[in-house]
C-alpha cells in the first residue's frame, strides 16, 4: 500500500525556494501538524549542508542510542551514493530510523558504507530508484502511513509527475525574489502545456502571522 505523500514547502509569492529567509518557527509549527511517520529528504539538499557537518570519526561507525521511539523515520533517495553524513544526521533529535532508497546501480563500496555504519537501505529500480516500489515498501516494512516531503523541486517534481503525492501545502512568504533561479517547489521541465497541468484542489487557506499565507490542497487525480 502506498502512504500518504504531502509536499510542503515555504516559498515567496514567485514561487521560489531560495533568496530570502524564511520563518522557520512557523514553517516547521505546521509541519507537526501531519504527525507523520517518515520524512523524505533529497540528496540535493542534504549536500546542501555537507560543509557545515564535521568529519567522521571511528565513534561515528556505532548508530547513537535513542532514549525513546520519538520521531519520524529519515528517508533520502540517493542511488548514485552521494550522502555521506549519515554519522552527523543520526545525531539529530528529528529522527528515530534511518533509510537510504539505492537501485542496483549504486555503486557497490556504497552499500558496504551503509552496512558498516548499520544505515538501513531499500532497493528499488535498475538507474534509478523506484520510488512507487519504495513508498510501498516503507510502509509494508516499517508501516509508515504519511510521509512529509521536505526537499527541493526536483524530487517534488518526480513525484509529482509519478502520481505519488497525495498533498501540497505551500507557506507563502511576503516577499518576492524575482530573477531567473531555476529553484522553485516544482521542477518538471517535460510537463509545459495545460494538458499536463496536476490539478488540485484548495482544502484550507488561512492569514498566518507577519502576513504569511498556507496553502492546503489536494492532488486531483
Amino acid at each position: 500500500m502506498l502512504p500518504r505523500v504531502i509536499l510542503y514547502n515555504v516559498v515567496s509569492v514567485d514561487g521560489r525556494i531560495d533568496g530570502f529567509e524564511p520563518d522557520l518557527e512557523l514553517y516547521y509549527g505546521l509541519a507537526s501538524k501531519w504527525n507523520e511517520d517518515a520524512t523524505l529528504v533529497g540528496s540535493e539538499t542534504i549536500l546542501t549542508g555537507e560543509d557545515e557537518i564535521p568529519e567522521e570519526t571511528e565513534d561515528d561507525l556505532e548508530p547513537p542510542v535513542k532514549e525513546d521511539d520519538q520521531g519520524s523515520i529519515l528517508v533520502i533517495p540517493d542511488s548514485r551514493g552521494r550522502v555521506r553524513t549519515w554519522h552527523a544526521l543520526r545525531k539529530w533529535p528529528y529522527w528515530r530510523e534511518f533509510v537510504a532508497l539505492v537501485s542496483k546501480s549504486t555503486p557497490k563500496d556504497y552499500i558496504e558504507y551503509l552496512e558498516k555504519r548499520q544505515i538501513d537501505y531499500i532497493m528499488t529500480g535498475e538507474d534509478k530508484v523506484d520510488l512507487r516500489a519504495a513508498l510501498e515498501e516503507l510502509n509494508k516494512k516499517y508501516g509508515i502511513e504519511t510521509i512529509r516531503v521536505d526537499s527541493g523541486g526536483t524530487l517534488n517534481g518526480v513525484l509529482l509527475r509519478e502520481g505519488l503525492v497525495t498533498d501540497l501545502s505551500v507557506l507563502i512568504a511576503p516577499t518576492a525574489i524575482g530573477g531567473t533561479s531555476p529553484q522553485s517547489m516544482y521542477r518538471a521541465e517535460d510537463l509545459v502545456s495545460a494538458d499536463n497541468a496536476i490539478k488540485l484542489k484548495l482544502e484550507h487557506l488561512e492569514k498566518m502571522k507577519d502576513g504569511y499565507v498556507w496553502l492546503k490542497y489536494k492532488i486531483v487525480k
